[in-house]
């Protein structure tokens, strides 16, 4: 087989590029769509960051085999794929918003089909791509997440504030659950017959003093 020639070359870089600038692909089959209802597409897709492009399955099958993506078996009949990039307003592009612009589309159109895609390097079905649909907004999502990120610190204040009694309540659950000890604990008896031995005074230890000490001669004898 003699090489392939420069146009299709070019194709397979081109997707190839796309396909690693995009946050997401997703693919469509477009059977029936005619001209006008194409551009109506394209034209809610830009809106939302997405850009609907036509190739050959057999280039398509040729960049996403060298990138390592297995997506051989959405690549059957007319594809079309969205690529989630950039948005006018130069926003990030939302591959939710641009699964519900394709889903919402396809409810009014049955000719547009959906099938699957590629998000953050992971392979969609036709289910994967719906439920990528079903996402709030980018911006809700944001606003969601930063109002999780703040709700933990309301909970943190709390749980300080609730500490010295949740201690006091785990220690007398510890306490329970281990059980009283064996040993006796002292009481006032115990602890007055043991005040009652005498401490040594200083008549005790002048008593002691009292034996003589070795002396010269002493040892002299014992030798």
């Amino acid at each position: 087989m003699g090489d392939p020639r420069p146009e299709k070359v070019a194709v397979v870089a081109e997707v190839r590029d796309r396909l690693t600038r995009s946050d997401a692909a997703l693919l469509t089959e477009y059977r029936g769509l005619d001209v006008a209802a194409m551009a109506e597409l394209r034209r809610s897709l830009r809106a939302v960051g997405g850009e609907y492009k036509i190739y050959k399955n057999t280039l398509v099958r040729l960049a996403v085999r060298e990138m390592g993506l297995e997506i051989d078996d959405l690549l059957t009949g007319p594809t079309a794929i969205a690529f989630v990039g950039e948005s006018p307003d130069g926003e990030p592009g939302d591959a939710a918003a641009v699964a519900k612009a394709l889903r919402d589309y396809s409810r009014t159109r049955n000719d547009l089909v959906l099938k699957g895609g590629v998000l953050s390097g992971r392979t969609l079905d036709a289910d994967g791509l719906r439920a990528l649909a079903d996402l709030p907004p980018r911006q809700v999502l944001l606003a969601q997440v930063a109002g999780a990120f703040a709700a933990p610190l309301a909970g943190l204040a709390r749980l300080l504030g609730a500490l010295p009694r949740n201690f006091a309540y785990g220690l007398q659950a510890l306490i329970d659950r281990v059980g009283p000890s064996d040993e006796p604990e002292p009481t006032d008896e115990t602890e007055s017959e043991a005040s009652d031995e005498p401490e040594p005074t200083d008549e005790t230890e002048s008593e002691a003093s009292d034996e003589p000490e070795p002396t010269d001669e002493t040892e002299t004898e014992e030798t």
